[in-house]
């Protein structure tokens, strides 16, 4: 239940209840106001690096001001100290989720690295090997055709080179990912907070199919397996033509 539904203090409670949590109280807290309806409150935390320990809350079983008092033994003892508990574990709550987003952009910001650089080799790779397949569709081509394909084919190992390359880096992306599933942030909001907002345009499969020697037609397969397919219809293709044409190598 969200603890604007479970606490509501007076002022003079708060003022209590923060004095008894002062020594567990994490570091990166700056200011803690009551929401306007009295239930609940705003935590105000400094930034993380997302490089600290997991925030974790402290156990406050063995402080005397903290420890359980039974409501019969003391009904008001009892509700202040579990208030505290309350306010003590949702503001734990939300600096660890503070910190699972600076984490995840941090672990971003590792794996990214040369990844920019990289999709931009491929996209420039893919262009021309969309145009020097094209190109086979021109009378030109016709009278060049085993240079012709012998260019389609430089084009096509290039293109497989700058996917592999990429891959590299997808799949690291692709792992910390998968490692910071839990965080609050979404995936693009993720690689937008790393300095990589176009990445959202990347193509970044999940991280179990890295790897893999096989692919179903269902499946979102990295960036080797999608230009293989590509090269194998290429290449289907351009047998078929030169089955059905009589085109050969001494042409």
């Amino acid at each position: 239940m969200p603890l604007g539904y479970i606490v509501k203090t007076t002022p003079d409670e708060l003022t209590e209840i923060f004095t008894r949590l002062q020594p567990y109280l994490p570091k990166h807290l700056k200011k803690v106001a009551p929401k306007p309806s009295g239930h609940g409150f705003h935590f105000e935390l400094a930034p993380f690096t997302g490089h600290e320990e997991e925030p974790s809350r402290p156990s406050t079983h063995d402080d005397p001001k903290l420890s359980h008092v039974p409501e019969s033994e003391n009904a008001a003892e009892h509700q202040l100290r579990v208030k505290a508990s309350l306010i003590l574990t949702h503001l734990y709550d939300r600096a660890r989720e503070e910190w699972r987003d600076a984490a995840y952009v941090a672990a971003l910001k590792a794996a990214v690295q040369d990844a920019p650089a990289r999709w931009k080799t491929y996209q420039h790779e893919l262009k021309a090997l969309e145009s020097a397949y094209d190109y086979l569709r021109t009378p030109e081509a016709a009278r060049e055709w085993p240079a012709a394909l012998s260019r389609l084919i430089d084009a096509q190992d290039r293109t497989k080179a700058a996917a592999v390359a990429f891959d590299q880096r997808a799949q690291q992306i692709a792992e910390v990912h998968e490692q910071h599933l839990y965080a609050h942030l979404s995936r693009d909001a993720a690689l937008a907070a790393a300095g990589v907002p176009e990445a959202r345009s990347w193509h970044i499969a999940e991280a179990e199919y890295y790897g893999r020697t096989y692919y179903s037609d269902y499946t979102f397969p990295p960036l080797e397996e999608r230009v293989r397919r590509l090269v194998e219809q290429q290449d289907a293709h351009v047998t078929k033509v030169s089955r059905l044409s009589g085109a050969n190598a001494s042409r």
